[in-house]
């Protein structure tokens, strides 16, 4: 039986700001529930308000590991001004910009969670340049254009562990369901045909993939 979420971390979660569907949410908790076994660490890229940071949080908790964020908190393309997925809630008054990580940071107080996550804020390429150490999750969950969610593939997706996985949101192989899915879908496949990846499992959106081998 997949690992679930105690009913406070689902409320958590649910009340969140944030865009994850619970049921997604339920199948990320299984996986980072999973990957946490490894004993390595968990990574997000594309953390937003850390509505689905809260599931990675508890997971890795409850497995002794931590979970670390990439993010710059400036928002991605469709959430800026005069764009469906727009919060004027989350725009810094004094300055004018989007800002999104006092949001998260009162989001992961609010759940318990802070002792447990690492926010590295910052640009996904700039950060992965840097990063040495294996990782038991991969959860890609960026911008949404080619540029963006191919650089945090490239970035990432050689850092999962043997045995480890990855995680990758918003995927939508039709264009006519969600405009912002073809790039994820693109990344979705990529892994695939690299010979490095063997997917596990699909729900709605979301789909995980286990790292079992090099790429070809």
């Amino acid at each position: 039986m997949a690992a679930e979420p105690a009913p406070d971390v689902l409320d958590a979660f649910e009340a969140a700001k944030g865009f994850m569907p619970v049921k997604e949410g339920l199948a990320l908790y299984a996986a980072a529930a999973d990957a946490a076994a490894l004993g390595l660490p968990l990574l997000e890229v594309g953390t937003y308000c850390g509505r689905s940071t809260i599931l990675l949080a508890d997971a890795a908790r409850a497995a002794g590991v931590s979970v670390i964020t990439v993010d710059h908190h400036r928002g991605s393309e469709e959430q800026q001004p005069g764009w469906d997925y727009h919060d004027p809630d989350t725009v810094d008054p004094e300055i004018g910009r989007m800002d999104t990580l006092p949001t998260f940071r009162r989001t992961l107080h609010r759940a318990g969670l802070e002792d447990h996550v690492i926010a590295v804020v910052g640009r996904s390429p700039q950060v992965a340049a840097l990063w040495q150490s294996p990782l038991a999750l991969v959860f890609i969950d960026g911008g949404h254009t080619d540029e963006h969610a191919g650089a945090d593939y490239e970035g990432w997706a050689p850092h999962v562990a043997e045995g480890g996985l990855l995680v990758i949101h918003d995927v939508f192989p039709d264009p006519v369901d969600e405009w912002t899915g073809q790039a994820p879908y693109r990344i979705y496949l990529r892994a695939l045909e690299s010979g490095a990846f063997t997917e596990v499992s699909a729900t709605d959106s979301l789909r995980v993939l286990r790292r079992t081998g090099a790429p070809d």
